[in-house]
C-alpha cells in the first residue's frame, strides 16, 4: 500500500480568505468590492454571502483567526520546542517566521485595518495578542534570567517587528530563497536578544551561562 498522503484540500471558505487577504493588502479594505472577490474565487459576488455575512466578517475571521493561530502554534511549540528553554525560544522563532514569510498580506492587513473591526473581535485580537506576547516574554526570561519582564517584553515586542517587516523588504524575487530567508530572520532574532544580554541591558541583564552571546543557528503583532 502507498504511503503517500492525499495533498491537502483547501475549502472554498479557505480560498476566499486568502483572496480577500490579498486584495485588502493590495488596495485596501474599503478599495475591494465583494464582486472582485468573488470574481478571484470563480464565484459571483453574491455567492460570497452562503460563506460570509459580507466583507466586514471576512476581515473579522483575518485578523481573529491568525491572532488565535499564533497563539495556539506559540502555546504548541512551547509545550514540545525542545529539552532546554533556548531549544524553545528557537522553535517560537521559527513558528513566527513561517507566519511572516507565508502571510505576509495578513501583517498588511493587520496594519492597515485593524481599527475597522468592531469592537469586540479588536478587544479579542488585542487580548490573543497580549496572551502571545507573555508566552514569549516568559521563554526569553529563561533564556536570559537576568532580564526583567520589562526588557524581556520591550524585546519580544522589537524582534515582532524585525520579523513581521517581510512584506516591505522588496518584492519577493529580490530576497533569498525561503530557506536561506528564514535563516537570515533567525539569526537576526536570537541576535537581537542575545544583543540586549551581551549589552547588559536597560537594567543590566547579562548573557546567561552556556548561551553564546551571539547567534549559533537558525511573528509584532501590536500589543
Amino acid at each position: 500500500m502507498s504511503s503517500t498522503h492525499a495533498p491537502a484540500v483547501t475549502s472554498r471558505r479557505e480560498q476566499i480568505l486568502k483572496e480577500a487577504a490579498r486584495l485588502f493588502a493590495e488596495r485596501g479594505f474599503h478599495g475591494v468590492g465583494v464582486d472582485e472577490i468573488g470574481a478571484a474565487v470563480g464565484i459571483s459576488g453574491p455567492g460570497l454571502y452562503r460563506h460570509f455575512a459580507g466583507k466586514d466578517a471576512m476581515l473579522a475571521e483575518l485578523l481573529v483567526g491568525i491572532s488565535e493561530r499564533l497563539l495556539e502554534g506559540g502555546r504548541i511549540r512551547a509545550a514540545s520546542g525542545g529539552d532546554t528553554p533556548a531549544a524553545v525560544l528557537d522553535a517560537l522563532i521559527e513558528g513566527h517566521i513561517d507566519f511572516a514569510l507565508d502571510d505576509r498580506p495578513l501583517i498588511t492587513v493587520h496594519d492597515r485595518e485593524l481599527d475597522r473591526l468592531r469592537e469586540a473581535d479588536r478587544k479579542r485580537v488585542r487580548r490573543l495578542q497580549r496572551e502571545y506576547v507573555e508566552l514569549w516574554v516568559q521563554v526569553v526570561r529563561e533564556v536570559y534570567p537576568a532580564y526583567t519582564e520589562a526588557d524581556a517584553r520591550a524585546s519580544v515586542h522589537a524582534v515582532f517587528g524585525l520579523l513581521n517587516s517581510t512584506p516591505h523588504l522588496s518584492r519577493p524575487g529580490a530576497l533569498p530563497g525561503r530557506t536561506e530567508m528564514s535563516a537570515l530572520l533567525h539569526r537576526l532574532a536570537r541576535g537581537a536578544f542575545a544583543a540586549v544580554a551581551a549589552d547588559g541591558g536597560a537594567s543590566g541583564a547579562g548573557a546567561p551561562a552556556g548561551i553564546p552571546s551571539a547567534p549559533s543557528g537558525p511573528s509584532g503583532q501590536r500589543d
